[in-house]
Parts: structure tokens; C-alpha cells; sequence
């Protein structure tokens, strides 16, 4: 007789706000890398709905009824208190963006990465800097926040509340909307960062609208490295994320904890970013 082979399983909880689902640029190259990763070492992948209306504790149920053995948290509400329950419930988790105490997580060197980007633009002679981000309900958001204003604050150069925008990522009509309402500013910035790389095409829309060029007029400055930006002319200025070994680490971390959860570490994966140049930040008011 042929022995039953038991199927493993790893389960991705993924719910992102924008609408673009797994084509999502950067969360698609992250969500491949774990899936190969998982799939080299023999587990299947389940997708958790992380959209619909559970009660407090019936996540961590709905997850065992489904089969996973350990689930990886990518881009969910982190501020809700049911995704924090599940993952602190005991199942192996990872998460991706976010970390939860004894909760092994991956994320990218965010302090690092926005210090690099703001000290390009003050190096190319900006002064009045403006900073369109993501929700803030994440960490991610909240260290590029405070970075942002670490960074200026270091340069001694002023950040007015008006120069820190609420934005959301991957929100390219919201963003060209807010990058609108900067640009018709008496004082208008001559740099803006924006959420991400994808919210660049917006930003380049309320420019063009205003007759604005880039980067002669007013510069961009992105975040993630997505290879879509890095085609268009002029390139954008942004920071790279390390998405393919993020994936594979977060797949490895939680195969970890499943396989050897007495030896499994909880300490956070935090990943290096590089600055990539593009095209979109020059000296204000075109200057050499």
C-alpha cells in the first residue's frame, strides 16, 4: 500500500486597500518569493480571507478550520485588534511591515531608507521639502514619519504641519489630488516625497496639469523600486526595497517556527534598501 502523504500548509493573509489585489507591484514580488520559497520545502499556500466580518478570536479559527499549519500576515490592518489577537493567538505567524512582540517579522530599513532620500534632495539644494505618506497605522509609516522630520530637523531645515500630508499608499488619484493642493501653495515645495513608487504617476499628472516639469520645476522622490517607475522617462528617484529576499525569508522564518518552534528566534528580519538615483530630483528651479 501507498502511504497518505500529509499536505502542509502555509497560510498568507493579504488584504490590501487599493484594489490592485496580487498585481500589486511590490507585494506581488514579496507574495512570489514566499510562494517559491514554501513550495521548495513542500508546502502548499492558502489564501486567508483577511477582509471579512469575524469576531474577536474566529481568525486564529477560521485559519485551523482551513488546514494552515502557520500563516503569514502581509498588508493587513494592523491596528485591528483581531490581527493582533491572531498573531499572538499561539499559531506560527510572521508578519510582513509590522511587528508584534514575539512575532518574527520582515521588514525593510525604513529609518535608513528615508534618511537616504531626504539627504539626496537637500544634497541637489532643497530646502523646502514636503512629505505625502501612507496610513499611519503602521510602523512602516510612523519611522518614515518621524525620519523624515529627524532628518530635516538635522539639516536645520523647518517642517510646518502642512508639509507632512495624509496620504494612502498605492492611491494614485488621491495622491495627484494632494500633490495638487501642495503645488497651488504660495510656498509651495520644491521636492516632494510621495507614498510609494505607484503614486508617482499621480503626482506627474498634477503636475502636468499646472504646466509643471520634471524635474525642472518641481522634483519627485518615491519609495519600493517597483521596475515599473524605473522604465518611464525621467526615471524616479527612489528608495529599493529588498522585496524577493523578504519573501523568502518570511517563508523560511515560518517554516522555522512550525518545524523547530523551540529554536525558532522572534527577532525582526530587517532588510537593507538602496537609494537609486533616477531622474527625479534635481536643483530647484533648474538650477546646475
Amino acid at each position: 500500500m501507498t502511504e497518505t502523504t500529509i499536505a502542509r500548509n502555509l497560510g498568507i493573509m493579504y488584504a490590501e486597500e487599493s484594489g490592485s489585489g496580487l498585481l500589486h507591484p511590490f507585494f506581488a514580488l514579496i507574495l512570489n518569493a514566499f510562494k517559491s520559497e514554501a513550495e521548495a520545502h513542500g508546502y502548499d499556500i492558502t489564501f486567508i480571507n483577511g477582509t471579512g466580518e469575524w469576531e474577536a478570536g474566529s481568525y486564529a479559527e477560521h485559519c485551523r478550520q482551513r488546514g494552515v499549519d502557520g500563516l503569514c500576515i502581509v498588508c493587513a490592518d494592523y491596528a485591528d485588534p483581531r490581527i493582533k489577537a491572531l498573531a499572538t493567538c499561539g499559531m506560527p505567524c510572521v508578519t510582513v511591515d509590522h511587528i508584534f512582540k514575539g512575532v518574527p517579522a520582515v521588514l525593510s530599513d525604513n529609518e535608513t531608507g528615508m534618511q537616504k532620500l531626504v539627504e539626496f534632495a537637500i544634497s541637489k539644494g532643497h530646502r523646502r521639502i514636503a512629505f505625502v505618506h501612507g496610513h499611519n497605522n503602521s510602523i512602516v509609516t510612523r519611522t518614515r514619519i518621524g525620519q523624515f522630520k529627524n532628518t530635516m530637523a538635522y539639516h536645520e531645515l523647518p517642517v510646518t504641519p502642512d508639509d507632512v500630508v495624509d496620504g494612502l499608499y498605492h492611491d494614485i488619484a488621491l495622491t495627484r489630488k494632494l500633490v495638487g493642493e501642495l503645488l497651488r501653495r504660495p510656498d509651495r515645495p520644491t521636492c516632494i516625497i510621495l507614498p510609494d513608487d505607484m503614486c508617482f504617476l499621480g503626482a506627474q499628472e498634477a503636475a502636468r496639469v499646472l504646466g509643471l516639469r520634471i524635474p525642472e520645476d518641481i522634483s519627485f522622490g518615491g519609495y519600493d523600486g517597483i521596475p515599473m517607475t524605473q522604465a518611464l522617462s525621467p526615471r524616479l528617484t527612489t528608495i529599493r526595497q529588498s522585496c524577493v529576499d523578504m519573501g523568502k525569508v518570511a517563508a523560511q522564518r515560518l517554516i522555522d517556527r512550525i518545524e523547530r518552534p523551540e529554536t525558532a528566534s522572534n527577532k525582526p528580519n530587517i532588510f537593507p534598501v538602496e537609494l537609486l538615483e533616477g531622474g527625479t530630483i534635481a536643483p530647484p528651479g533648474g538650477a546646475s
